[in-house]
């Protein structure tokens, strides 16, 4: 390997402007493809296999309104009046031109359509206690009613029977007297026949006057009577017309009875089946009135009617809305005449629609970085060439890492951890190689054989020492944690390209550099042979001798031992303490929109407000409307039931068509991120409530709970992927000191950097010590995956510091040195870069802490404070005090172990001397012509 970085180191010297050129291409290249196929990043965290994500799935096939993407926007006056009717009716008017105005809204909730629904609602409600209420006494006045009407018709029919017997009465008397008529006429017929035979014989006798006057007298009287019958059959006959008439009255009536009794039986029928039907009745308006008490628990606008809350749904999932469409949302409802009243946004709104930030605490790092630099080197162009190549690194790296963004799910997390990655070891490798040269230089060698020899040498160690970064980084993915996975290879390929631009164009730019690489002051001290060799005489005295910190380490090892370890168990402390999570609005910093809306929603609405949790229930199948509705408040009475006084409200949210799936948002008491809200997760996980006969289970999903299960996930994972990496620095440490104890003092020196690192991170983020001072304006808690990154990045961070310092004793031990001249020549041959390479690190990791995003800070904190642990306290100070205790020790290895393992030369210690040996060489044929031409003269 450092043959082939020689003869690449060389090859770049001699070509310099084709390699550059190549670096031109590379970045135009990847510039691009960024330009053509980057995507939306997100912040949002997923997790396969938890409960959470196996609903969220579920839920966007089979309910896809309860799986997409919503924001809130808060009205307010500001100053604790009501809002005005003006006011409400411009913000809904706002509101109601969003769908029409930004293609990825699908929806608005209006918060006083809403709540105006809700009020007809409960008055509908009011409206139909009171009949519920008022039907039995309704019932019992219709059963007297009923009653009195059927003792009318009885009296009518008893009428009715007594008018057909007078008629019938009638109408005996009648045809008796028609009889009687009839009879009587007969005899009047007869007598009439009679007398005409009387006048026929008084005719025949010559009608003497003493008869006729007898029979005129006889007709006169037959006549009289048969008028008087006459008169007695139109009497008859009249008595008859008065009796058929009353017979059809007393039908007419008899139809009307029968009518009045139709009727009557089914009012009755009525009655009886309302009667019947009002226990149901009442229980439906039980059940209407139960879900309208859940529902009216999640309140739109506040008590004191100040502030309202509007709910803005999108058709996709909020992370995959463009940023534009974000931005548009906001600036129609900001560019509203909302009469005096003002708006804002929650975090899912002004957060996902923010762009880069101003990186200001990034630039005082590079500044930092550069003075660094300028008092190490001398020169501006030394010291602006290391910042330089990392620039050109992250452009690269972090570009091509967006260049995927549109196909790989992708946080803006994992482009920063690429950015900090990039430009702390694009400095720090091209700073190896840059003082590596120097010293080439220093021993006189000329320009493209010192940059070749640096780059076999220093460059040997950065490629090593970026492999181990980069195969911790990698490791990630053994998590099964996808998005872990992807901030890991993301942050890795940062790596890649800075040490590929450490290898290859640094040492292009060195060969073009020339002289101002140095000082003109230093070019002086090695301008003769001899002035060289002084030099390097020098040299040789100092680095044996210790001094400084160094000396007061070697003078009482013990002590120093002691005290450091029991400085950073100190440190180390609250680790006890630590509680895994992901940042939500409360944690946001106080002039942030994110945080101004949550403290609004929390002062009018509880903080609950702004972490609302997806209850997922699957239900028996052919249930009826009511039996749903029952089952819906049973579920949401468990769910209060259980939650107490973690939950502020339930709102059954709707069912599938099929009723076998149920939704219901829970808005917890408490914030996203606090420790009541991740026990009222755990408690509704274990809600079963019975629903016709099956023990019905109760799911959680939801962005909250999403976040509670990637912590719950990345906290079990935690202790696996230590031991893995504890275990691989331990193998490869032993690959590179052929020693037992050097390479378990490392790895036990790096558990503690960890460890004093997660400390002071829970100390500031969580626990509030010192907050102030770093930005945290609400301390919650600790970053769910920054343990875990954490763990793999110092733990490369770590391996360079322990390579570049203890190589040099070891080589020093392997020459011939006793183990304590090995530690101080080992020591002081590093400690000058070691000691910039970690400011550098340190300053560059530490511009992160003022970052916009809160999860980038403690980041970079994190990293800061455990570069500055493990380079200064462990790696300076506790390693070379356990070397001087252990004495040869240190070096000790199993000769059986010692002959399988093979040899590293990790700093290029073979090419160096070999190099050594055809330099003095060349001098030695050099000085022997110079003596010949003298000779011969």
């Amino acid at each position: 390997m450092a043959t082939w970085l020689y003869r690449i180191g060389e090859a770049a010297a001699r070509r310099a402007w084709a390699v550059i050129l190549t670096w031109v291409l590379i970045v135009a290249g990847v510039a691009g493809a960024y330009t053509a196929f980057h995507g939306k990043l997100s912040n949002t965290f997923t997790m396969p296999g938890t409960q959470t994500q196996q609903l969220s799935d579920e839920l966007a096939q089979r309910f896809p309104s309860a799986n997409r993407g919503s924001g809130q926007i808060i009205l307010t006056t500001g100053d604790g009046t009501a809002l005005t009717e003006e006011q409400k009716q411009a913000f809904s008017a706002a509101l109601s031109a969003l769908p029409s105005e930004v293609l990825s809204v699908d929806a608005v909730t209006d918060p006083f359509t809403t709540t105006s629904k809700l009020a007809e609602a409960k008055t509908q409600l009011d409206e139909a206690h009171a009949k519920i209420d008022a039907a039995p006494s309704q019932m019992e006045d219709g059963k007297k009613q009923l009653n009195a009407a059927a003792s009318q018709l009885e009296d009518g029919t008893k009428q009715i029977a007594d008018n057909e017997k007078k008629l019938d009465d009638s109408q005996a008397q009648i045809s008796a007297g028609q009889e009687q008529l009839t009879s009587a006429q007969k005899q009047l017929d007869d007598a009439q026949e009679q007398l005409k035979d009387g006048y026929a014989q008084a005719e025949a006798a010559g009608s003497p006057a003493a008869m006729m006057e007898q029979l005129n007298a006889q007709q006169a009287q037959l006549t009289e009577q048969q008028n008087a019958f006459n008169e007695q059959r139109d009497t008859l006959t009249e008595s008859q017309k008065q009796v058929d008439a009353g017979r059809a009255e007393i039908a007419s009536k008899k139809d009307e009875l029968a009518e009045g009794q139709k009727k009557l039986d089914e009012q009755r029928n009525q009655l009886q089946k309302t009667e019947s039907e009002l226990p149901a009745q009442r229980e439906q308006l039980e059940r209407q009135q139960k879900l309208y008490d859940f529902a009216s628990g999640y309140r739109m606008v506040s008590e004191d009617q100040s502030t309202a809350i509007a709910t803005v749904s999108f058709k996709k999932k909020i992370y995959e809305v463009p940023s534009a469409e974000l931005q548009k949302v906001m600036s129609d409802i900001e560019s509203a005449n909302l009469h005096g009243a003002t708006v804002q946004f929650d975090a899912n709104l002004s957060e996902s629609a923010l762009g880069g930030g101003s990186h200001t605490g990034e630039m005082a790092g590079m500044v930092i970085a550069f003075i660094v630099l300028m008092v190490m080197l001398g020169t501006l162009v030394a010291a602006g060439l290391p910042i330089l190549m990392s620039l050109v690194g992250v452009v690269v790296g972090v570009l091509g890492t967006l260049s995927l963004s549109s196909v790989v799910e992708m946080s803006s997390t994992a482009y920063t951890l690429g950015l900090m990655l990039g430009l702390a070891v694009g400095i720090d490798y091209s700073l190896f190689i840059l003082n590596r040269y120097r010293t080439n230089l220093l021993e006189g060698m000329p320009k493209v054989q010192a940059i070749a020899l640096a780059n076999g040498t220093s460059g040997n160690a950065v490629i090593f020492a970026a492999s181990t970064v980069i195969i911790a980084l990698v490791a990630l993915n053994v998590t099964g944690i996808p998005f872990l996975g992807v901030m890991g290879n993301a942050a890795a390929f940062c790596v890649v390209v800075a040490a590929l631009i450490a290898v290859t164009l640094t040492p292009a730019v060195l060969s073009l550099a020339g002289t101002k690489i140095m000082s003109k002051k230093l070019w002086a001290s090695i301008d003769t042979p001899q002035k060289i060799a002084e030099r390097r005489a020098q040299d040789a005295e100092r680095t044996e001798k210790p001094n400084g910190w160094l000396r007061l380490v070697l003078a009482r090892p013990l002590l120093t031992l002691v005290v450091g370890t029991l400085a950073l168990l100190a440190v180390a402390a609250p680790m006890s303490q630590m509680r895994l999570g992901l940042p939500d609005a409360s944690n946001y910093p106080s002039d942030s929109a994110a945080y101004k809306s949550y403290a609004l929603g929390k002062d009018k609405f509880g903080e609950g407000m702004s972490a609302p949790l997806v209850a997922v229930a699957h239900t028996p199948a052919n249930m009826s409307e009511e039996q749903a509705q029952q089952a819906q408040i049973d579920i949401a009475s468990a769910v209060k039931e259980r939650g107490g006084a973690n939950v502020q409200a339930v709102v059954p949210g709707g069912m599938t068509d099929d009723r076998t799936l149920m939704i219901f948002q829970v808005i917890p008491a408490h914030s996203a991120s606090s420790v009541e809200t991740e026990e009222l997760v755990h408690e509704l996980r274990a809600v079963t409530v019975p629903v016709q006969g099956s023990e019905v289970s109760l799911g959680i999903a939801g962005q909250t709970s999403g976040n509670i299960d990637v912590s719950e996930v990345l906290a079990q994972k935690l202790p696996l992927y230590l031991g893995v990496v504890m275990g691989l620095s331990f193998l490869v440490l032993i690959l590179v000191f052929r020693s037992i104890m050097v390479p378990l003092v490392a790895s036990v020196g790096f558990l503690f950097s960890v460890l004093a690192s997660f400390g002071a991170v829970v100390s500031i983020y969580q626990l509030g010590f010192m907050s102030s001072l770093f930005g945290v304006d609400h301390p919650g808690p600790v970053l769910s995956f920054l343990p875990t990154l954490l763990i793999g990045i110092l733990f490369g961070l770590a391996m360079d510091y322990q390579m570049f310092l203890v190589t040099g004793m070891r080589e020093a031990y392997v020459h011939g040195k006793d183990a304590a001249t090995a530690i101080v020549s080992g020591y002081n041959h590093a400690v000058r870069v070691v000691v910039a390479a970690a400011i550098i690190m340190i300053s560059v990791f530490g511009g992160f802490i003022f970052a916009d995003s809160t999860m980038i800070r403690p980041m970079g904190f994190g990293l800061a404070f455990g570069v500055l642990v493990d380079a200064f306290i462990v790696r300076m100070t506790l390693t070379p005090a356990i070397m001087a205790l252990l004495g040869d020790k240190a070096w000790w290895m199993p000769k059986w172990l010692d002959r399988l393992t093979p040899n590293m030369d990790v700093e290029g210690a073979a090419l160096s001397e070999k190099m050594s040996e055809n330099i003095q060489h060349e001098r030695e044929s050099a000085a022997a012509d110079s003596g010949s031409k003298l000779g011969s003269e």
